[in-house]
């Protein structure tokens, strides 16, 4: 046997430990390259050669290069990314949101609060112009408030626009970049060896898709790489990537949607089946938090205003002739919306067909929340009408009055449906109506009094007014007590002494008078003390001369401050409400981010503990392989030197 299957040998083992010291190189020069996988190169033995003594050994092959890559890691870490990126995205934006939302003194409950307390001066002195003049300039703050925390929630969803254009642009541009990728993979894959160093790309490009739009990723036999989302739309198919676009929300235009461009036309995404990635973040913020957000301040403008301009309405202004000038709206809130879903059925000048208006009855029963009105599916002829707030359905037909608002259709369409925002503009269109103090409306239309004769201790504590102008203008009511256990008879006379009205009751004390119910002229008394018998009570008219001095319904202006208005609350209460809805949303987005956070790092160190370059390691085995490229060398001079042996004894 010769030298030569020796020299094959070493030049095999120097060409093997060549390869894995060039491949520890490349390992150490990538360490700190993100996403880079770290590479090994597989050895294989050359098949033994057979002789009579038995098989020698004929060295060792390169068979390949492989990266460390754990699909399941990967896949895991990707999932992770997209979660954190989505609770990340949504915490900012609902810090945002807070920041509309303060505790201070530029908050509008600390506004509301001012508005009351001017009226309180109003009604120590009814007729002073200065203090009519604070009033007014309290009620513009409150407006202007309003109107700027609604200018604000609609800067967000500006804001949230932007960031979304800005996302779906990134989103296409990678799965252009991952389909080119496809593409080249396969091509030199198709050489019979894995392209390591262009997986390593796909793989980052993926990771950084996944941070935009949550990704489920499904690997094809030609090494190739499809990406579908929400809940199976593909994004990346092979060599072929299929753009997404940001398109208006077919139920409200204001708000943005995700679809996908699809055979010339596009394919509105679900927002909730994205399942991750900032896309997924901004889209639930602006759909959820930022839509409740609208809905609590619209819900206090259009309790605010319709309280204060109900109570201005009860009330006498000092605009001439005095004692017959109603007061006039103190506010104007944006008006209710009905919006038509963009498939609604629609004329041949592309105009919706039917039509939903909305009017409000009782600002007092508004609830923070728009509504999603359909054709019901179980009693035809109807409407389903569903709270998206909470979810409560019920059946409506047009003209129903539901959650203070009146519901008509006019000519609506099988399939139609429409999404009703009773509140959530109010704010935007927030604005005080009066600039001259005259028509702040103090005094009241009426005036009790009780006769000098009166032998008990019963006062007028207070004197609501129901209505305005009375269901009999001009006429008196006399209130007189039957004995001492509370039966009293009354009667309304009109101006030229005609019995109008008449009737009998029993009051008790801490009841309203009259008592049951019984409306004796659009008033109600709350008295201190205990009446008598014989004792009278008289409400007439409030006398012109004294529309100047009477602070009646200034009082009961201000007393609305500590009066349930806005869902069964006051006005400081519900805007405590607000205040803990948002601040409740943001901490537990807070928490969902950090855990989400957290997870994503761990799910990163462990891909990257099996993915990743570890520099002691790759040194250690730098050293080895050195060695190992010094002893093959060596079999190689060895079998040099027994080449040169066997020509010089061949030549002698």
């Amino acid at each position: 046997m010769g030298s030569s299957p020796l020299m094959d040998l070493g030049i095999k083992a120097m060409s093997a430990s060549f390869a894995a010291i060039q491949t520890t190189g490349n390992n150490i020069a990538n360490a700190n390259v993100a996403g880079y996988s770290r590479q090994q190169v597989q050895l294989q033995t050359v098949p033994g050669q057979y002789t009579g003594a038995g098989f020698f050994g004929r060295g060792v092959d390169v068979s390949t290069i492989t990266r460390a890559h754990d699909n399941f890691l990967t896949t895991a870490a990707v999932d992770a990314q997209s979660l954190s990126a989505m609770d990340g995205a949504r915490l900012t934006q609902l810090q945002s949101l807070q920041n509309l939302f303060p505790l201070d003194q530029t908050g509008l409950g600390y506004a509301a609060t001012q508005l009351f307390t001017a009226m309180t001066d109003v009604a120590s002195h009814p007729g002073d112009a200065s203090s009519r003049q604070v009033v007014l300039a309290r009620a513009n703050d409150l407006a202007n408030n309003f109107a700027s925390v609604g200018a604000g929630l609609d800067s967000l969803q500006a804001g949230v626009t932007a960031q979304l254009q800005t996302s779906v642009a990134s989103v296409n541009s990678l799965a252009n970049s991952i389909a080119a990728l496809n593409q080249q993979i396969t091509l030199a894959q198709g050489q019979g060896q894995p392209p390591n160093d262009l997986l390593d790309q796909r793989d980052r490009l993926i990771s950084q898709l996944s941070q935009q739009v949550k990704v489920t990723r499904v690997d094809a036999g030609d090494g190739s790489a499809s990406l579908f989302v929400g809940g199976g739309q593909s994004l990346v198919l092979g060599a072929h990537a299929t753009p997404l676009q940001l398109v208006q929300d077919p139920s409200d235009p204001t708000r943005s949607a995700l679809a996908v461009l699809s055979g010339g036309g596009s394919r509105p995404l679900d927002p909730t089946s994205l399942g991750g990635g900032t896309i997924a973040g901004l889209l639930n913020f602006q759909n959820v938090d930022l839509a409740q957000g609208r809905n609590l301040v619209g819900q206090l403008a259009t309790a605010v205003a319709g309280a204060a301009n109900a109570q201005q309405s009860l009330g006498l202004t000092l605009r001439p002739p005095l004692g017959t000038v109603a007061g006039p709206a103190l506010f104007r809130a944006g008006a209710p919306q009905a919006l038509p879903n963009a498939a609604n059925a629609k004329d041949a000048a592309g105009n919706p067909i039917g039509s939903v208006s909305l009017a409000i009855t009782d600002a007092s029963a508004l609830q923070a929340s728009d509504y999603d009105l359909r054709p019901s599916a179980s009693s035809p002829g109807s409407w389903q009408l569903t709270r998206l707030s909470d979810g409560q359905v019920s059946t409506v037909s047009s003209g129903a009055v539901v959650d203070g608002m009146r519901i008509t259709l006019s000519n609506p369409q099988p399939g139609d449906r429409y999404l009703l925002q009773p509140v959530a503009h109010a704010a935007n269109g927030m604005a005080s109506l009066l600039s001259d103090p005259r028509d702040v409306a103090a005094a009241s239309p009426l005036t009790a009094t009780t006769a000098a004769a009166n032998t008990g201790t019963a006062a007028v504590a207070a004197l609501q007014v129901l209505a305005s102008p009375p269901p009999t203008p001009g006429a008196t009511a006399q209130i007189s007590f039957t004995d001492n256990a509370g039966s009293y008879t009354w009667q309304v006379t009109g101006s030229g002494g005609a019995v109008l009205g008449s009737g009998s009751g029993v009051w008790q004390a801490g009841q309203t008078l009259p008592a049951g119910g019984v409306n004796i002229d659009g008033f109600a008394l709350q008295l201190s003390g205990v009446p008598r018998t014989g004792d009278v009570i008289t409400v007439a008219p409030t006398a012109a001369g004294a529309v100047t001095t009477n602070n009646g319904n200034a009082l009961a202006f201000a007393a609305l401050q500590s009066q349930p208005m806005v869902g069964g609350r006051t006005v400081g209460d519900s805007w405590s409400q607000s205040l803990a809805d948002i601040g409740v949303r943001v901490q537990s987005a807070k928490a969902s981010a950090s855990m989400a956070s957290s997870a994503a790092n761990q799910a990163e160190q462990a891909r990257s503990s099996q993915a990743g370059v570890n520099l002691d390691e790759e040194a250690a085995q730098l050293i080895q392989y050195q060695q190992s490229y010094q002893a093959a060398a060596k079999v190689l001079q060895v079998a040099q030197t027994l080449f040169t042996t066997l020509l010089q004894t061949a030549g002698a």
